[in-house]
């Protein structure tokens, strides 16, 4: 049996104002043609799919068209879409009884029976080979809130020092709960797979695009989650590829497109698991790397004064042949060692005519060792310093020089009673 694993769309998404309709629509496009191409039993798309909870309506086009093409072009495929922490997991899986009449089965919410209690059998859901025949089972856990998990069970006994997260060890317990319903289902060759949107220990993060998962002070979960019997876990959340503990059955496949211009050396991907039909167990997993519609570029590769920068942005092609929507986005990397006022108006100027996007100008100050003036002041020297005194001190720690006489008179001017 063949599975895709996909994460991270972020629909809707915008880099610095920038719109990205364009580039998701040509990943959504190439994914389709890789389902007919890699002959997919199943898809599994492991949270955030759009990238914020109200998504706009074009966002929510995108998906849907999406859906109904890939039950036209592969009417067999089992698809399984969970919620991730930027989904809505209700208005995720409002049109779920649709979706379902058209092979598309979507956990938002944990599912709960009338009396309150977690619903475990409807997180477990099968998955079908070629034949129709069930081939697998899938553990469909969407991103846990405090309220989704169970309460583990209080012990006989104290619990050991230290006692365990209550959130920690409700993650596991749904996890546990949900693989022993799996268990009481497959018949000998069926493999279980899970999904889970969480960040794990050890997990490299993006930090200019992703959201932290902190609840009650703890987000990282342990891959011990994630019982041995199980064949693989499809992972959502880190947009950097990686596997877990070294464990190559538990990955992330990490975003389809680069969202923020940390990610610009990501090799982004999907990923491909075969399940073997007598063990179930996953016998090879393959990154299928995902063709980057637009570019982003750093200019230039590490920061330089402005003049230099402006050189080498004057100096980029005048011409690509690309239509503007492919045109790429720019980070224009500028080191400061004073104000440069009119410097993003200069930027501009160099950039007349050139087929990029400029995104963002990143400024940064030479590096310097700490001075005694960094060291923390008491209450009683804070309480003497004057406007112009602190104006000095933040200008030495933001450029590692002395402000200038010019700068200096400006800001006393403005200081001036009436300015």
């Amino acid at each position: 049996m063949r599975l895709l694993h996909t994460s991270d769309w972020h629909l809707g998404q915008s880099l610095h104002n920038f719109e990205r309709t364009y580039e998701h629509q040509c990943f959504l496009d190439w994914l389709l043609d890789a389902i007919v191409a890699e002959q997919a039993d199943a898809l599994l798309i492991a949270g955030d799919v759009f990238d914020n909870a109200n998504p706009s309506s074009a966002s929510q086009r995108q998906l849907y068209h999406f859906l109904q093409q890939a039950r036209v072009r592969a009417p067999q495929l089992d698809l399984i879409v969970i919620a991730g922490n930027h989904d809505s997991p209700g208005r995720l899986e409002a049109p779920g009884p649709l979706l379902e009449a058209h092979g598309t089965r979507v956990i938002g919410n944990v599912p709960r029976g009338a009396e309150g209690s977690i619903d475990v059998e409807r997180l477990v859901l099968p998955l079908t080979g070629k034949s129709g025949a069930v081939e697998a089972w899938c553990l469909a856990i969407p991103f846990l809130r405090p309220g989704d998990v169970p309460r583990p069970a209080s012990a006989a006994e104290p619990a050991p020092e230290p006692a365990p997260d209550p959130y920690l060890a409700g993650i596991a317990l749904l996890y546990q709960q949900a693989f022993a319903v799996a268990q009481a289902r497959r018949q000998p060759g069926q493999a279980i797979v899970a999904m889970g949107h969480c960040h794990m220990v050890d997990g490299q993060m993006s930090n200019d695009s992703e959201r932290r998962i902190v609840i009650g002070g703890t987000e990282m979960l342990p891959a011990g989650i994630f019982d041995p019997s199980i064949a693989y876990a499809a992972l959502g959340h880190l947009h950097l590829a990686q596997s877990v503990g070294k464990q190559e059955r538990i990955r992330y496949c990490g975003s389809p497109i680069p969202l923020s211009f940390a990610e610009v050396g990501y090799r982004h991907q999907i990923l491909r698991i075969d399940l073997d039909a007598g063990t179930g167990a996953a016998a090879e997993v393959v990154p299928i790397h995902v063709p980057r519609a637009v570019e982003l570029m750093r200019v230039p590769a590490t920061p330089a004064p402005l003049e230099q920068v402006l050189e080498q942005l004057a100096a980029l092609p005048g011409e690509s042949g690309l239509p503007p929507e492919a045109h790429p986005f720019l980070e224009v990397r500028v080191l400061l060692d004073a104000p440069q006022p009119g410097m993003r108006a200069r930027v501009e100027a160099a950039l007349e005519g050139k087929p990029v996007r400029l995104a963002k100008i990143e400024t940064s100050t030479p590096k310097r060792m700490p001075s005694l003036d960094d060291a923390a002041l008491t209450l009683d020297q804070l309480g003497k310093l004057q406007p112009d005194d602190i104006f000095k001190r933040l200008y030495r720690q933001r450029f590692g020089n002395e402000a200038p006489a010019e700068q200096l008179s400006a800001f006393a001017e403005l200081m001036l009673p009436g300015a």
